[in-house]
């Protein structure tokens, strides 16, 4: 949950600088002036056709930076995910509640990572961007899914077993005390 509030925040800063973004782009009436005349002089009286273009161009700029802010996103909670696992072994949630992934590899960090971004983000971004697109069907199809997904990772947990991106990655998730515990028997048996 932890994670999931950062991944939320992050998602919540993105949305106030893209909205801010569509409205610098179409608060800027000297430029909107400018093109919609340039566009009403070249339209050889077909001044409907001229105005759709211009509406046209703004709602697609708007759409593209949606797009870009979902991809953003995207990146960046894979690659905290990624790092976090690669370098610590767990995230700022895991460590905070006393848990760690293992085994610590890279390429089950990476594994882990996508799995993860994709059931909490990636596949609801798809989603968002389809319904900006007017994909109306398509993304309430996608967004099924990415229910479905979001639940195959987190209902396993609150059984007390491995997530889908545990599963995926070949990992596990234990608490640090435990993993002390079992190292410590280990070494002396050994």
């Amino acid at each position: 949950m932890i994670d999931f509030a950062l991944v939320a925040a992050l998602a919540s800063l993105l949305a106030v600088l893209t909205f801010n973004r569509i409205s610098a782009l179409v608060t800027d009436v000297p430029e909107l002036a400018a093109r919609g005349g340039f566009d009403l002089l070249t339209s050889r009286g077909d001044v409907l056709d001229a105005s759709a273009g211009l509406g046209t161009s703004l709602w697609d700029k708007s759409v593209g930076y949606v797009q870009q802010a979902f991809g953003l996103l995207v990146v960046a909670a894979f690659l905290y995910q990624w790092a976090c696992l690669a370098l610590a072994g767990r995230t700022v949630g895991k460590g905070l509640t006393g848990l760690k992934v293992m085994p610590r590899t890279p390429r089950r960090a990476a594994l882990r990572a996508a799995v993860t971004t994709a059931t909490d983000v990636a596949v609801y971004a798809v989603a968002c961007v389809l319904l900006a697109e007017g994909e109306i069907v398509l993304s309430v199809l996608v967004w099924l899914v990415a229910v479905a997904l979001f639940l195959l990772n987190a209902l396993p947990v609150l059984g007390g077993r491995r997530s889908l991106a545990d599963r995926v990655a070949g990992t596990s998730v234990a608490s640090v005390e435990f993993s002390r515990f079992a190292a410590t028997r280990r070494a002396s048996t050994a």
